[in-house]
Formats: structure tokens, sequence, C-alpha cells
């Protein structure tokens, strides 16, 4: 039996699942629904309010083989890669 650190056990995998940091949820889940991706984030802020959650987040919805939207599939390769 594997150990698994708690942080990345119940790491939300899909943006619905993310709890605050409402305002960048709105602008990413918009920008990647509409097609219009910018060409860089800056993710910033103290230790705990989620910068790596929404980075993965943001590369699994970029680099989805089903398509580019906000929601992820969580079955394909890259998606499944950037979950391990």
């Amino acid at each position: 039996m594997s150990y698994q650190v708690l942080a990345r056990k119940w790491r939300p995998n899909s943006f619905s699942e993310v709890v605050g940091q409402e305002h960048v949820i709105k602008a990413l889940s918009n920008a990647l629904d509409s097609n219009k991706i910018h060409q860089a984030y800056l993710l910033s802020g103290t230790s705990g309010v989620g910068k790596t959650t929404l980075g993965r987040i943001l590369t699994k919805s970029l680099n989805c083989e089903e398509g580019l939207k906000s929601s992820p599939c969580p079955k394909c390769l890259s998606c499944e890669a950037i979950n391990e």
C-alpha cells in the first residue's frame, strides 16, 4: 500500500470542485469556454491559496485530448499523467 500526501489525495480535479477563488475560476472557465486563451497566466498569493491546484486544472484543460474546455476529462492519457 503506497502512501499519498493528504494535499494530493483530496486535491480538486475540476474547477467546480475548487472552494474559494471564485473570481479566478470564473475568469479561467470563461476563457477556456470561449476559446480565448492568453499567452501567459500568473498565479500568485500566499501558501495554501490554491495556486498549484488551479495550475494543474488549467494544464489538464489545455492539454485534454477531448478538446479545449473548462471541464477536463479524467480519462485521457494526458489528464491521467497530470493527475499522477
